[in-house]
């Protein structure tokens, strides 16, 4: 039971570390210094209807990049209104506070927008808004939005999860080795016993009692 509980715990963990989690390393500038380049970047696997502003999301358009997957930040979601007029950035007329921005330039040189994001899309900016190649130069594609069909996933900084199903996988690893060792010993156990003879009792009708039988008779 030990090593079936295992195998199972072994393999639940690692199918869905393998089929909920990815990692990928950006080779830009345009995510800096949130994520520099080379920064190996744990990845939840969520589709775009789950993001929130602010996340940062991986995704990959056949039209942009060349199809290869990249990361940018969600500024806007859909029936959002964002809004640079060139000193601010503006979503739905709050100012947005953005710490994470590569020395606190919020637009880079680009100059002023004004997008209202399409039901279905997303608004995406890089957080080194000097050296992106973001929603902002693409404004005959929708505004620069992009679907959220494009989004593979969510870039986490907390590796809780992912952490604790490994640590689980190693558990099922470790219950496997001491199930298979307990049927290995019970094994050899049961044999032992198969091929030890009884112990000599007499012999029943040669002046020796059967086991729970009556004396052996004595002569005078």
């Amino acid at each position: 039971m030990l090593a079936v509980l295992g195998i199972v715990l072994t393999a639940g963990a690692l199918w869905t570390i393998r089929s909920g989690y990815t990692t990928v390393t950006p080779r830009g500038e345009s995510m800096a210094p949130t994520y520099a380049p080379g920064h190996r970047v744990l990845i939840a696997k969520t589709g775009g209807e789950k993001t929130r502003r602010g996340d940062v999301v991986l995704f990959s358009l056949p039209g942009r990049y060349q199809g290869e997957a990249v990361m940018q930040r969600v500024i806007g979601l859909g029936g959002d209104h964002v809004v640079f007029d060139g000193t601010r950035l503006t979503v739905n007329g709050t100012p947005l506070k953005e710490p994470y921005l590569k020395g606190a330039e919020v637009d880079g040189g680009h100059g002023p927008y004004d997008v209202k994001v399409p039901a279905g899309r997303v608004f995406l900016l890089g957080d080194n808004r000097g050296n992106s190649n973001d929603s902002r130069y693409f404004p005959g594609e929708d505004s620069g939005t992009v679907p959220v069909t494009a989004v593979r996933g969510r870039a986490l900084d907390d590796a809780t999860v992912p952490t604790v199903l490994g640590l689980g996988a190693l558990l099922g690893v470790a219950l496997a080795l001491a199930g298979a060792v307990c049927a290995l010993v019970g094994g050899l156990t049961r044999r032992r016993r198969a091929t030890v003879p009884p112990p000599f009792t007499g012999y029943a009708g040669v002046g020796y009692p059967a086991p729970g039988g009556p004396p052996p008779f004595q002569r005078p």
